[in-house]
């Protein structure tokens, strides 16, 4: 619930992430995090993972498996065998055992902020707001006295008009809406910022989950802990109004849009003024919801899903007033639940996480505290994990790393046997283009304006959510801050920004096996250089073509060269959509499709980057693997994941990125190269014929 405006952020300017001012404080962290702040066992290591002599784990192969049937278990099959999630997950690989690692880290710079060991211009800040999360013994005792001002004023509401304004409050409150508003950078215009707006309301994780029959137990599941939380926090009728609501609910998802039309960058640019969006919304009085965002007197709004939102306003126009104020009671206490007592924090835990993602215990206290802070107070906490835990000489690495993959990419569009010179020439100027950000950001997040008590936990998640709004609001007349992070130096993932034509990679996954200065080099290139491929693809996937090198969205190809990229992309959307990794549940080609283009984009370029390094010399073979099949190896070790199949069929509706079997298997079929190095033939079951590949970039 905390740090909204910047989550909305990146979601509005399309970022495409691949799965996401002071000194820096003291330089050398300790080698382990003791038992007693741990909680676990035994010490925990903060060092970076190692794997094999050369990068490899080889251990974790399954040499029974012939490469050409099933790559993604010749790869990772013996690891797989011996792997098991943790109860505390919904799934596990080497993604997340870089995320423990960095929860870890940010652990220890937690408990040392705590103890007064920290030396950081927002150390009293960090302390007080860890400090604060900890206290269960607090939480236990207030039960849900945080929010009960909140509940009074819900009840209080006599008039449709006043629960509008009372709506327009959820970018600094606990509220919710159905209308969310938020700053961003606008696409059009990509030096300024603009007021957008976008469908809300629902408590699923997706329209689908309302209205497909694969999912009706959830819903009803649903249904029941909406009355549970109402019952919990008093409100009258609880099981007549979770009915209420989730019928509510069912009638926006009704008339919300796909995911996949809401990836669409041309059909989600509809910039209407405040008195059009009245006009579209009889029944929603936007001059009413406007006040109540604090917002300053606004002529344009950029609306993301422009037809739904009128269907919207007459389901709010129809729906009893009791429902609604009951809807935004439920809301509430659901997204404060984590925060307050123990009967909450398990209510919320078994429906959400337990139900909805099969995770069969609650993560430890100290984990969801880590969470917390890396979404309030991030980058003060990044700025201490870069000065422990990021080498200098890994920035300096990465910088050359990202630079042969930018040349190779530059060869490649010059070589395209299907583009016209015409687009050729504006798509090598955009690459020319490319800002790139490794590690920590060249200047720090200003919290002075963050208020944090060691003793409110809730005004603390308050606090931060209506700081991140100000500040956003504040700089609405303001050039755009371009050298503004979307993701914190201690995250495990790295993002494209289409506005900002930008590739970002936080100080967390240039690590092992990812990146490892000391690993083989074709290692390297498989994993970091595939990552930093697939970023650099993103600004030409099926959305992220259409900016422009300055980050404009115009259409910048001929008609031609666009129909011939259309034509591969359905056809690789259509690859991706055959998949059906669970009965009955396919991949969608059509909601993964930049994922995959960048996935297949990432490894190209990473394994023309491995050729390109060698100067002409023969690649070493190592343990019997050659340059070329170490390359794939390194690509398919980084997506070693194993997965809760609750948590898989919820990605499967939700989540842009296909799932790890298949960013392995789905992408180097495609691949000449791949079977080159691995003899692949007709009859082997990933063998696509050469006139059936997919061919982009």
């Amino acid at each position: 619930m905390v740090s909204k405006t910047r989550k909305i952020l990146l979601t509005a300017a399309a970022s495409a992430a691949l799965i996401l001012g002071g000194g820096l404080a003291q330089a050398q962290p300790a080698a382990t995090l003791a038992a007693a702040t741990a909680g676990d066992a035994e010490a925990v290591s903060l060092a970076s993972p190692h794997y094999g002599t050369w990068g490899f784990d080889m251990s974790g192969m399954d040499r029974s498996v012939r490469p050409g049937d099933d790559f993604f278990k010749f790869a990772n099959g013996k690891w797989a065998e011996r792997t098991e999630i943790p109860a505390d997950r919904t799934r596990y690989g080497n993604f997340d055992k870089l995320r423990a690692l960095s929860d870890d880290r940010q652990h220890a710079i937690l408990e040392d902020a705590a103890a007064g060991k920290l030396d950081d211009p927002d150390a009293a800040k960090i302390a007080a707001g860890y400090k604060a999360y900890m206290d269960e013994a607090l939480a236990e005792t207030l039960d849900a006295k945080p929010i009960a001002p909140e509940l009074a004023q819900i009840r209080k509401v006599r008039t449709k008009d006043d629960f509008t304004a009372l709506m327009g409050k959820a970018n600094v409150s606990g509220f919710a809406t159905i209308v969310p508003v938020y700053v961003t950078i606008d696409f059009k215009a990509p030096t300024r910022y603009a007021v957008g707006a976008t469908q809300g309301g629902l408590g699923l994780p997706d329209r689908d989950y309302y209205l497909q029959p694969s999912f009706a137990e959830k819903k009803a599941k649903y249904q029941a802990y909406v009355a549970q939380i109402l019952t919990m926090i008093g409100w009258d009728k609880p099981a007549e109004h979770a009915k209420a609501i989730v019928d509510f609910e069912t009638r926006l998802a009704e008339v919300s849009w796909s995911r996949v039309d809401r990836r669409d960058r041309d059909k989600t640019y509809n910039p209407m003024s405040p008195a059009e969006l009245n006009a579209a919304m009889p029944g929603f009085d936007w001059n009413r919801y406007l006040a109540g965002t604090e917002l300053p007197k606004v002529d344009r709004i950029v609306v993301t899903t422009n037809t739904a939102l009128p269907k919207f306003a007459a389901v709010y126009r129809d729906t009893p007033l009791d429902t609604l104020k009951a809807w935004q009671a439920f809301h509430l206490a659901d997204g404060a639940a984590p925060l307050l007592s123990k009967r909450f924090v398990d209510a919320n835990f078994e429906f959400r996480a337990k139900d909805l993602a099969g995770q069969p215990e609650q993560k430890a206290r100290w984990k969801r505290a880590v969470e917390f802070m890396d979404n309030s107070i991030g980058e003060s906490v990044g700025r201490v994990y870069v000065a422990r835990y990021f080498p200098p000489e890994s920035k300096a690495k990465m910088d050359a790393l990202v630079g042969d993959i930018r040349t190779a990419l530059k060869a490649r569009i010059e070589k395209l046997d299907w583009m016209g010179p015409e687009t050729k020439a504006k798509a090598l100027e955009k690459l020319s283009k490319f800002t790139v950000k490794i590690g920590y950001p060249d200047k720090w997040r200003d919290y002075s304006a963050l208020t944090f008590k060691a003793d409110d936990l809730y005004g603390n998640a308050m606090r931060s959510t209506a700081y991140e709004w100000r500040r956003d609001v504040s700089r609405l007349n303001e050039p755009v801050d371009k050298s503004e992070w979307g993701m914190t130096p201690q995250t495990v993932n790295a993002y494209y920004n289409p506005p900002n034509n930008e590739i970002v990679f936080p100080a967390a996954i240039l690590q092992p096996p990812f990146f490892d200065p000391d690993a083989d080099p074709a290692i390297n290139y498989g994993g970091i250089g595939g990552v930093i491929g697939h970023e650099i693809s993103h600004g030409f996937d099926d959305q992220g073509r259409k900016s422009d090198g300055d980050g404009v969205l115009r259409d910048w190809w001929t008609a031609e060269d666009a129909a011939k990229f259309k034509t591969q992309a359905d056809r690789l959307g259509a690859q991706y959509s055959a998949f059906e990794p669970l009965p009955g549940a396919h991949v969608q080609g059509a909601l993964t499709m930049g994922e995959n283009i960048g996935d297949m984009g990432g490894l190209s370029l990473g394994l023309d980057a491995y050729h390109a390094s060698l100067k002409g010399a023969p690649a070493p073979v190592i343990d019997g693997l050659t340059g070329d099949q170490r390359v794939f190896l390194g690509w398919a070790q980084v997506w070693r994941e194993k997965i809760r199949d609750e948590q898989l069929r919820q990605r499967l509706s939700t989540d842009p990125h296909s799932p790890a079997i298949y960013r392995v298997n789905g992408t180097i079929r495609n691949i000449p190269g791949w079977y080159e190095a691995f003899g692949v033939q007709p009859g082997d079951k990933l063998y696509v014929a050469p006139d059936q590949r997919v061919k982009i970039w």
